[in-house]
């Protein structure tokens, strides 16, 4: 069985920046799921990231096999709650919102998560999530009813990422929400990646090739781009013409 978080440690020690594409099912039409795998074939992407702040739809299973009989990219789940759960993915970001005080999205939900996935083959990876300001609310906000940190107390957010690390958690990911008006800052991703030792994810508000690499450059092992694709299918066909990534 592939180890998903070994396979990520390991482009973490080689310095190998990775990619995933973040699908929200409630964006999605399934009639149209050739066009976005091709185009997620063509892209620079190593894993595909499933999940949202709501998820309405019954899609989920749907998708994944769609995906999986013709693209070999590892999926793994991104969920907002436990809802969102399919033994058909091959791994789950098991999020806590460190982030934020709301006890549903610090523990409840993953109580509730915990006897469905162990029903499951899934590999689970512990995640501290932390919201980080951008601009505007965003979904996971006004969803989980938890403010953002301050984009411009790099201690405190440091200091959640430390804290995150030290509870076991095997990834950090600092998200500046879907939709994003300014990404998270280019200082707090390097202060962060220079203090933790697990993996770091980045997300949120990066719209173009510049915007990745500054991540990439920054100390971000895994970047995560939704909704800039979500708006331009094409997104990475223009990168790639243009000598990106």
């Amino acid at each position: 069985m592939t180890n998903y978080y070994n396979n990520i440690l390991k482009s973490k020690a080689n310095n190998e920046k990775l990619l995933a594409i973040l699908l929200d099912p409630d964006k999605i039409d399934l009639n149209n799921t050739e066009i976005l795998i091709k185009k997620i074939k063509q892209s620079p992407a190593t894993h595909i990231f499933i999940g949202g702040s709501h998820v309405e739809n019954n899609i989920l299973d749907e998708l994944m096999l769609k995906i999986k009989e013709n693209c070999a990219l590892p999926i793994v789940l991104f969920p907002g709650n436990p809802s969102q759960i399919s033994d058909k993915a091959d791994a789950i970001l098991f999020l806590s919102l460190i982030s934020g005080r709301n006890p549903d999205f610090l523990i409840e939900h993953q109580v509730k998560a915990a006897p469905i996935l162990k029903k499951t083959q899934l590999e689970i990876i512990s995640t501290g999530y932390i919201l980080i300001e951008s601009g505007a609310e965003t979904a996971v906000e006004r969803v989980s009813k938890t403010k953002p940190l301050d984009r411009n107390n790099l201690e405190l957010v440091l200091a959640t990422a430390q804290a995150g690390e030290m509870l076991g958690n095997k990834l950090i990911y600092l998200e500046a929400g879907s939709g994003a008006k300014q990404s998270v800052p280019l200082e707090m991703i390097r202060l962060v990646s220079q203090n933790i030792e697990i993996p770091l994810i980045v997300g949120g508000g990066i719209i173009d090739l510049q915007g990745i690499q500054k991540a990439y450059d920054s100390g971000a092992d895994l970047v995560v781009i939704g909704t800039a694709f979500e708006n331009d299918i094409n997104f990475f066909s223009s990168l790639i013409r243009k000598g990106g990534i």
